[in-house]
C-alpha cells in the first residue's frame, strides 16, 4: 500500500501508462542500452484531493547539466512571463521599499529578466546547471541548487526575506511539497506573497490531455488540493487566475493566513471543481477509459497512414510527447522524425521510442503529408507560423481533446 505524499492516507493507482523513460532524456544512439525506465502510474487521494504519481525518478535524473528545456525558445512564453512579471510588480510590489523577488525553478531567466530590467533585487533558484548558466550570462543572479528549508534559511541570512516568491511549472515537480511549503513560509515576509502557476487538473480531465502526466509532474493541482496542502503550513489561497499556458494552467496566489482577504474567485473555482467531480475517484476511472480510447484511435490512425505510404513527421519534441509515444507505442515506423528548434535536442533520439529529432529546417524544406502536433498547447502560434504547410496540402494530426485530422 502507498501513502499520499501530502496527508499520508493510503492511496492506490487508478491506471498505469506503463514503463516510461525520463521525459526530457533525449539520447544519443550509444546511450540507448543504459536507458532508465520507471512505471508511470497516477493516483488520487480522496482525503486531501491531491492527484499524484505513485513513483517519481530521483531529481538528479530529471534536472541536471544536460537538461533539454529552455523556456526562452518560445516567443509566446517570453510574452507570457513578461505579463506575469508585470502582474506581480503592479499588483504586489508597488510602493514597497527595495522589494526582493525569489523565483524557484527560474530556468534560463525568462521571467527574472523582467525584474532585473526594472531594477528589482532578485534571485533565481535553478538546479539544472546548463540553463542556470544561460541566466547568469545575462546578469541574472542564480543559484544552481534544489530548494529546501535549509536553503531558505541561507537566502534569508544573506538577502533578507522575500516580498514575493514566484514559481511557474515548478511546484508540481517537487515530491516533498510539505518541505517546500515550510521553506517558502520561512522565506516570505509576514506580508509577502507566493504566486505560482501550474497545469490545472480540471483542464487535464476535461480535455483528456494525459500527456501532462510525466516524470517531472509528480502533482497535478486543483484549487482544492493547493488550498489544503499549503494551509498545513500557514499559507492561505487568496486568489486564482486561469491561464492558457501548457494547454490549461492555473495561477495561485497565497499569503500567510489572515493577512489578506480571500477573493470570491477561490470559492467559485472550488464549487466548479465539485460540479466537475474532481473529488470523486469515479472521475479518474472515466479519465482512464478516455485515455485508452485516445491511445487506440491515435495508433489506428498512424497505422492506417503507414499502410497508405503517407509521410508523418512530429512537430515539437516536447516532454509531454514522451508520454504519448511510449503509452501509444509510436516509434520511427510511424513518425519519420520530430522537428524541433532546440539545438540540444537535435541529432538525438526521443526517450523510449527512439524517434530521431531533427532541425526545423528539414520540416520546412521537405514538408510531410501529415504533421503530428505534439506541441498542441502552442497550436495557435504554430498554425499562424505554418500557413504555407497547410496551403501546400499538409494536414495536422492532433490528439487533444480527441484524435482528429485538421485538413
Amino acid at each position: 500500500m502507498i501513502n499520499c505524499r501530502i496527508c499520508n492516507t493510503n492511496i492506490e493507482q487508478f491506471m498505469s501508462f506503463g514503463k516510461m523513460p525520463i521525459a526530457n532524456g533525449f539520447l544519443t544512439s550509444d546511450q540507448i542500452q543504459n536507458e532508465y525506465f520507471f512505471e508511470l502510474a497516477p493516483a488520487f487521494c480522496s482525503n486531501c484531493g491531491m492527484f499524484q504519481l505513485i513513483e517519481q525518478p530521483d531529481p538528479q535524473k530529471m534536472f541536471h547539466e544536460n537538461y533539454a528545456f529552455f523556456s526562452s525558445t518560445s516567443s509566446y512564453m517570453q510574452i507570457h512571463f513578461k505579463n506575469f512579471a508585470e502582474f506581480v510588480m503592479k499588483g504586489f510590489l508597488e510602493n514597497r521599499q527595495d522589494p526582493f523577488v525569489v523565483e524557484l525553478g527560474s530556468n534560463d531567466g525568462i521571467m527574472l529578466h523582467n525584474f532585473k530590467k526594472a531594477g528589482f533585487r532578485h534571485l533565481g533558484i535553478e538546479p539544472s546547471v546548463n540553463v542556470a548558466n544561460v541566466a547568469r550570462s545575462e546578469g541574472i543572479e542564480t543559484l544552481s541548487e534544489f530548494f529546501n528549508l535549509e536553503l531558505a534559511d541561507q537566502i534569508v541570512e544573506r538577502h533578507g526575506q522575500a516580498d514575493s516568491v514566484l514559481c511557474a511549472n515548478v511546484i508540481c515537480h517537487i515530491p516533498d511539497l510539505n518541505s517546500i511549503a515550510k521553506g517558502i513560509k520561512c522565506l516570505l515576509k509576514t506580508d509577502g506573497v507566493l504566486i505560482f502557476e501550474e497545469p490545472y487538473l480540471g483542464d487535464m480531465v476535461m480535455k483528456t490531455s494525459y500527456d501532462q502526466i510525466y516524470d517531472e509532474h509528480v502533482f497535478i493541482f486543483s484549487a482544492t488540493s493547493v488550498s489544503r496542502a499549503f494551509a498545513n503550513h500557514g499559507l492561505e489561497l487568496i486568489d486564482v487566475f486561469p491561464q492558457k499556458t501548457h494547454g490549461g494552467s492555473m495561477r495561485y496566489i497565497l499569503t500567510p493566513i489572515g493577512t489578506r482577504s480571500v477573493s470570491h474567485n477561490v470559492g467559485e473555482l472550488m464549487q466548479k471543481e465539485q460540479k466537475q467531480g474532481l473529488h470523486k475517484i469515479e472521475t479518474y476511472d472515466q479519465f482512464r477509459q478516455k485515455c485508452e480510447t485516445s491511445r487506440k484511435n491515435l495508433k489506428e490512425l498512424l497505422e492506417n497512414l503507414k499502410q497508405k505510404g503517407q509521410r508523418v513527421v512530429g512537430y515539437g519534441a516536447t516532454s509531454k510527447s514522451t508520454t504519448v509515444n511510449n503509452y501509444c507505442g509510436i516509434g520511427p515506423e510511424h513518425v519519420e522524425f520530430i522537428s524541433d528548434t532546440t539545438p540540444v535536442k537535435q541529432g538525438k533520439l526521443t526517450p523510449g521510442m527512439h524517434i530521431p529529432v531533427k532541425p526545423y529546417e528539414l520540416f520546412t524544406n521537405n514538408p510531410p503529408d501529415y504533421a503530428l502536433l505534439f506541441a498542441w498547447n502552442h497550436a495557435t502560434e504554430i498554425f499562424a507560423k505554418e500557413k504555407s504547410f497547410k496551403a501546400g496540402g499538409g494536414k495536422w494530426i492532433t490528439f487533444v481533446p480527441q484524435v482528429k485530422v485538421i485538413e
